[in-house]
């Protein structure tokens, strides 16, 4: 059989690390076995759903990777698919009517914790044999005694005593499916083979279950993945960085770093911390899922969002890098071409945390010389008089050079003016720096200088003499 497995947010808002990391598991799961991912959007909240969560949810997903086969099912189009196998159930005698009050439910469960009993609904209505009317619903016909029984992919062997469940509501007053009968009617219909998302949901299952049993279908494998944890312990929030999936890509987080480790959350391979996607397709088997919270850790995701940049095509982060320049100031007057935004690459690479980080490290790249702004406390520390002596002493050196191709021929250079003078690098190092770059951190000198080309550099120098 073929695994199918799916995703199934809830557009009330965008997409989340744990939303994520489901989608993730439920994509591995599918691909590790050659089988289907697919996606549906549970926007039967008519209040709290927007389109705009929607989009955003798919956005995020295709920035991932992660986008599903086939059309997204939408089950605010699918009420009458629902209502028809709820009938179904009516007809069979495994669903009736109640006209119970959500004030009298209420009062039955208050009895019942009174009295020391599970607090549920008590079943009044279970054999009257009610019509529909104003304010009634409809309940499931919960067996009474027995166990329902599974092997969670995750938590392992799961039971619950029947009689510990109450007669579920499956369509409300106002006509509409709950989520339970939804998500197997839907299970069902899209011929979905392994479920995996939260443990928030374990609950479901069994109730899940029964109705699969009562509608005479198969069931699926199911798997519930811990929460995600801050580092304190608590329940991940925003204190914790628990930002939408897209506000990472503005942080300037790579995909491929964030599928990473997003994988390693709740999922591991012995000791091994850096996968390709082709690696997690092949290793991914959800018996290696943990059982316990995973504890999110922003300098990890720093750590190997640096990896995935170091790694990264010169040609691919130059292509990314306008939009990060544009967050941090004006474009205009930049230099933005292609081959020579990816010239300047292999510098920041080895730097750069993300790619918000590479933007600022190159700005001083892609200024014209008239346009280079210089930290006046680097210009007082470091261009002092004897340093802007030996500055002046190099320029006809440099202006001497050749096309400036070969960074070590420019050091070599620079090194025997200091041996005739007896100095260390230490001399010029700063004041040079600070005249090409405008401060005092930055790549390889003479790499920077080959980076800029010869009269740039040259043009940068002469007006640092000049300050």
């Amino acid at each position: 059989m073929t695994t199918v497995t799916r995703f199934a947010p809830s557009p009330t808002g965008y997409l989340h690390i744990g939303g994520a990391r489901t989608a993730l598991f439920s994509w591995l799961l599918a691909k590790s076995k050659g089988g289907t991912f697919l996606l549906r959007v549970e926007d039967t909240d008519r209040e709290r759903s927007t389109k705009q969560a929607t989009d955003a949810i798919i956005e995020a997903m295709a920035w991932l990777d992660l986008a599903a086969e086939g059309t997204a099912v939408f089950q605010s189009e699918r009420f009458d698919l629902y209502n028809s196998h709820i009938d179904q159930l009516l007809a069979a005698g495994r669903a009736y009517w109640c006209s119970c009050t959500p004030e009298e439910v209420e009062a039955m469960r208050e009895k019942a914790r009174a009295e020391g009993k599970k607090p549920k609904y008590d079943g009044r209505c279970r054999e009257l044999g009610l019509g529909p009317g104003a304010g009634r619903v409809v309940r499931f016909k919960t067996p009474q005694d027995g166990v329902t029984a599974f092997h969670d992919m995750v938590k392992g062997p799961t039971a619950v005593q029947n009689a510990e469940m109450d007669d579920m509501i499956l369509r409300r007053s106002d006509g509409a499916p709950t989520y339970n009968l939804a998500v197997v009617v839907d299970d069902h219909a899209m011929g979905v083979t392994d479920v995996l998302r939260g443990d928030d949901h374990v609950a479901n299952t069994p109730r899940q279950i029964l109705l699969y049993q009562a509608f005479g279908w198969d069931v699926p494998k199911f798997g519930h993945v811990p929460m995600i944890l801050g580092p304190d312990k608590a329940k991940l929030s925003k204190r914790h960085s628990a930002l939408s999936v897209m506000e990472y890509k503005k942080l300037g987080y790579l995909p491929e770093a964030l599928v990473n480790y997003l994988a390693r959350l709740g999922w591991a391979c012995g000791d091994q911390e850096i996968f390709s996607r082709e690696e997690l397709v092949k290793l991914f088997p959800a018996g290696n899922l943990g059982n316990s919270p995973s504890v999110f850790d922003l300098k990890k995701l720093e750590w190997l969002n640096a990896h995935y940049i170091k790694e990264a095509a010169p040609e691919r982060l130059a292509a990314l890098l306008p939009e990060f320049l544009a967050e941090a100031g004006p474009l205009d007057g930049l230099n933005l071409d292609p081959a020579y935004l990816a010239s300047i690459m292999p510098l920041l690479q080895p730097r750069a945390k993300t790619l918000v980080e590479m933007a600022d490290m190159a700005r001083f790249f892609l200024l014209p010389t008239d346009k280079l702004v210089y930290d006046e406390k680097a210009v007082a520390d470091q261009l002092k008089p004897e340093s802007r002596e030996l500055l002046a002493a190099l320029l006809p050196i440099y202006e001497a050079a050749g096309d400036y191709s070969d960074h070590k021929a420019l050091e070599a250079a620079t090194q025997a003016f200091l041996d005739k003078r007896e100095l260390k690098f230490k001399a010029v190092a700063q004041p040079l720096r600070v005249a090409l770059t405008g401060k005092t951190a930055s790549p390889g000198l003479f790499e920077t200088m080959c980076v800029l080309g010869r009269a740039e550099s040259l043009a940068r120098i002469k007006r640092a003499l000049a300050l």
